[in-house]
């Protein structure tokens, strides 16, 4: 098991590096009349065919040739069925992929957040040419980043720049804490 959903956001979007996807979106909300925090990833990849998305969520099942399991996914799915959340994966092949882990807010079995800010500058930092778009919201506050506008911003300046990706990583914690803090224990 990761150690905080950071981690399992990470990984999937990895997988949709691999899909061959140009853009991959990341949308945490906090649905706090249900005690429901989703974390949705989608890509505009190749996605899966109807076959391939039933055997997805077995840790058998990869197209890696570095290892003959794939954990990702069945470990994303696990993370928050244990904390009585769900799990759901939508693909459609040629179109891309969208999978959400909803996981029991209150529930003691929830892993922590993470730093979403460091997972998502570490995969532009790893594939810049890719656009990301992330989207939060929890209570009244709703936070959106998406790193093609903020490179057209930058007029030129690569968004893999230090001090650019350090504001980058400050700017989506930022948003985390604000759409976040009172609903996550873990955000203070």
């Amino acid at each position: 098991m990761m150690r905080d959903i950071s981690l399992h956001v990470m990984d999937i979007m990895q997988n949709s590096v691999r899909a061959g996807a140009t853009k991959i979106g990341l949308s945490i909300s906090a649905d706090v009349s249900k005690d429901m925090l989703y974390v949705t990833i989608s890509d505009n990849g190749c996605g899966m065919s109807e076959d391939f998305i039933q055997k997805v969520i077995s840790p058998f099942t990869t197209t890696r040739t570095t290892r003959s399991i794939g954990l990702g996914i069945p470990m994303f799915k696990l993370s928050g069925e244990i904390c009585g959340g769900c799990f759901s994966i939508k693909s459609k092949e040629g179109v891309g992929t969208e999978i959400t882990a909803g996981y029991g807010i209150s529930n003691i079995d929830r892993i922590p957040l993470g730093d979403i800010g460091d997972t998502v500058t570490g995969t532009i930092l790893s594939h810049p040419d890719l656009e990301y778009e992330v989207t939060l919201s929890g209570g009244n506050e709703y936070f959106k980043f998406n790193s093609k506008e903020i490179e057209r911003q930058l007029d030129g300046v690569s968004i893999t720049e230090f001090e650019v990706i350090n504001w980058v990583k400050e700017y989506i914690n930022e948003g985390v804490e604000a759409a976040f803090k009172g609903i996550l224990v873990e955000i203070n």
